[in-house]
C-alpha cells in the first residue's frame, strides 16, 4: 500500500496546472464620477491616457456618469444596469469628503463592487494629494495579488490585458506563515509523522505549486506572442504585511486582485484592507 501511495504522490506532483490564456475584451467602459460635466470630462481624459494600453478610446464605447445623475446607491445601481459593460472605473467615497481619510471605499463603491460581476477599476480620487508621482500615467508595472489560491486564470488574464507591451507583470503569492505553523504544530502531535520531514516537504510543496503555475504563465504568454517581463514573487509571510512590503518596494502602476470569494458576499480578508489603504495607485478588483 505504501508503494501505491508513493506512486500516486509522484504522479500527482508531476501534474502542473497551466494558465488558460484568453484575450480579455474591454470594449465598453463606464466612468462614474461625482463631478459635473467640465470636471468630469477632464478627469475622463486622464483615465483614457492611463488606459492607453487598450488602444484608441474612440474605438471603444466610453460612457460617463456625472455627479448630478445619482445620489443614493440605489440610483447608481439602476444607472449601471442600463449599460452592457466590460469594466467600470470610479474612485472611492463618491459624494463624500471621506476620501481624505484612509478608512473606507465609501458606500457607493463598496456596494457596486459586491452587487455587480463587472470588474471595477478603483482610481485615486481626483482631488487627492496622496496619489503617487508615477501613478495614472501608464500601466508598465502591474502586480497580481493571488491571495489564498495562486491558480486563477481570469485574474492573470485581466492583468495581462492591462499591462503595456514590454511592461513588467509581477505575480505575487504569499503563503500565510501563521496558518502553516498551526498545521505543523498539529502534525507534531501525531506520533506516526516525522514533524521535521513534514515541515520541509510541506513548505517546499506549498511554494512549488504557485511557482510552477507562474512559470507556465510566462511560457503560455510567450506562445501567444505576448512579450511581458513576468516575475514570480512567492514566499511565506504575514499575508497582508508581505503584500504591502512587495507593493511598496515596486513603483506599481496597477494592482489586480479579487473582489470577493465565491462563497461570501463581502470582499475577502486580504483584498479589502489593501483596497482601503492603497489609495495612491489604481486597483482593479475582479
Amino acid at each position: 500500500m505504501a508503494n501505491v501511495d508513493q506512486f500516486e504522490s509522484i504522479f500527482r506532483s508531476s501534474i502542473k496546472e497551466r494558465l488558460e490564456y484568453r484575450h480579455i475584451p474591454l470594449n465598453s467602459i463606464l466612468l462614474i464620477t461625482d463631478l459635473e460635466e467640465n470636471e468630469a470630462k477632464i478627469f475622463q481624459k486622464g483615465v483614457q491616457q492611463f488606459l492607453s494600453v487598450l488602444g484608441d478610446a474612440s474605438e471603444r464605447d466610453c460612457f460617463l456618469i456625472y455627479g448630478h445623475e445619482f445620489k443614493t446607491t440605489e440610483d447608481l445601481l439602476k444607472l449601471v444596469d442600463g449599460y452592457e459593460l466590460d469594466m467600470i472605473c470610479s474612485y472611492r467615497n463618491l459624494h463624500s469628503n471621506a476620501w481624505q481619510f484612509p478608512h473606507s471605499l465609501g458606500a457607493h463603491l463598496d456596494v457596486l463592487i459586491q452587487q455587480t460581476d463587472i470588474p471595477v477599476l478603483v482610481l485615486p480620487h481626483p482631488k487627492a494629494h496622496y496619489i503617487a508621482d508615477h501613478a495614472m500615467h501608464d500601466t508598465m508595472e502591474v502586480m497580481v495579488v493571488t491571495d489564498l489560491v495562486a491558480i486563477n486564470h481570469e485574474l492573470i488574464n485581466y492583468a495581462v490585458r492591462l499591462t503595456q507591451p514590454q511592461g513588467t507583470l509581477f505575480l505575487s503569492h504569499v503563503e500565510n506563515k501563521y496558518i502553516f505553523e498551526r498545521y505543523i504544530d498539529a502534525i507534531g502531535k501525531i506520533d506516526s509523522i516525522d514533524t521535521n520531514a513534514a515541515r520541509t516537504r510541506l513548505s517546499e510543496q506549498l511554494l512549488k505549486e504557485p511557482e510552477d503555475y507562474f512559470l507556465t504563465c510566462k511560457e503560455i504568454l510567450q506562445e501567444h506572442g505576448i512579450s511581458l517581463d513576468v516575475r514570480s514573487m512567492v514566499r511565506f509571510g504575514d499575508g497582508l504585511q508581505e503584500y504591502r512590503r512587495q507593493i511598496e518596494s515596486q513603483k506599481l502602476d496597477l494592482l489586480v486582485m479579487h473582489a470577493k470569494d465565491e462563497n461570501q458576499q463581502a470582499m475577502n480578508s486580504v483584498s479589502y484592507p489593501l483596497a482601503v489603504e492603497l489609495r495612491q495607485i489604481p486597483l482593479l478588483v475582479v
